[in-house]
């Protein structure tokens, strides 16, 4: 595997605390990364349309979730498999969008990161609501699509409902070009 490529998978959370510090500038997209933006949010809205098979395809064959843990789950049957629950929306309900795309190096590997809401679909659920932080890496196939190869989530924290209103008020739809 490509040493840079390690570098940036072995990154701690970090960035989701300097994130929570201070906001951050807008980032200015490249037409590429716009393509990864647009990818991620049809990604997240595979979830909450409960489609199984659109969000199978937005995973690279040998993809690992989970990735910072000692044993992810490696390959899209697993994946898909781990997540079905999630997918049909049974107990837990994940939106997420993103609000930073970088490609490095070639152009077919790309990182993301935004905010992640998990709302706790039990009734009488003691804490309803907690957010974290996703980081997800993209490759584009030989096919130009791009396809989910790494992804590990960070930060989970019990949300009020002001956090719950400031997620959904800072998903931004349209790509923020260069």
């Amino acid at each position: 595997m490509r040493a840079w490529l390690l570098a940036i998978l072995m990154l701690p959370a970090l960035p989701a605390i300097a994130q929570e510090a201070a906001p951050a500038p807008a980032p200015r997209l490249t037409d590429a990364e716009c393509q990864v933006w647009a990818r991620e949010l049809s990604f997240a809205q595979s979830v909450a349309d409960h489609d199984t098979a659109a969000f199978a395809e937005h995973l690279h064959p040998q993809a690992a979730f989970n990735s910072g843990a000692p044993q992810p789950l490696r390959g899209r049957e697993a994946v898909v498999a781990a997540w079905a629950d999630i997918v049909a929306g049974k107990g837990l309900k994940l939106s997420w969008y993103p609000n930073r795309v970088t490609i490095g190096g070639p152009d077919d590997v790309a990182w993301s990161s935004g905010p992640a809401l998990f709302e706790d679909l039990t009734p009488g659920a003691k804490e309803r609501f907690s957010v974290g932080t996703f980081h997800s890496v993209w490759h584009r196939d030989a096919d130009g699509v791009w396809r989910v190869l790494f992804d590990n989530g960070a930060g989970r924290r019990p949300a009020d409902e002001a956090a719950v209103q400031a997620f959904h008020a800072g998903r931004q739809a349209a790509c923020p070009q260069a």
